[in-house]
């Protein structure tokens, strides 16, 4: 029983990391096995999702080609999709008023570990000091979500 908790903690913070000191403190697991489980499983997921982003980048980017070649052949006006949404607006203004280590240690927590390690190697994936921001993220977002966790529900 103790394993299958902290499993289905790293479980969970592999793609939702704010809400796994929630469960491991419901599972009645120690402070300690779950603040390291929750960070284990945010930096399994950050490392499948941050590493994989530039294939899914580039197989997006081949798709929305073909689509458009596709419609060009076909003689079809090419629909062009809406650049400034309100999304996107967000995101530009994330990127321009707190940066990359804003967005490297923030995003995995608020969004999620998919899709804040998606935009962090959209935006700076050239970049070294990438990764291991999100992980120094991990560590810090992952201590202060189990202590408010901990010291709220306790």
């Amino acid at each position: 029983m103790y394993w299958a908790s902290i499993i289905s903690v790293i479980l969970l913070s592999t793609v939702k990391f704010m809400f796994s000191p929630l469960v491991g403190e419901e599972l009645h697991l120690p402070f300690y096995t779950t603040y390291f489980s929750a960070v284990a499983g945010g930096i399994l997921g950050a490392s499948v999702f941050y590493y994989s982003s530039n294939f899914f980048i580039t197989l997006s980017l081949r798709k929305k080609a073909k689509k458009e070649a596709l419609a060009l052949e076909k003689g079809l006006p090419i629909k062009k999709k809406k650049k400034f949404t309100r999304v996107n607006k967000l995101i530009v203004y994330l990127k321009t008023h707190i940066g990359q280590m804003g967005i490297c240690i923030i995003t995995p927590l608020f969004l999620s570990v998919p899709v804040g390690c998606f935009i962090s190697a959209k935006f700076y994936g050239n970049s070294k000091k990438t990764f291991p921001l999100i992980v120094l993220g991990m560590f810090i977002n992952g201590l202060a979500t189990t202590s408010l966790t901990y010291w709220i529900l306790d």
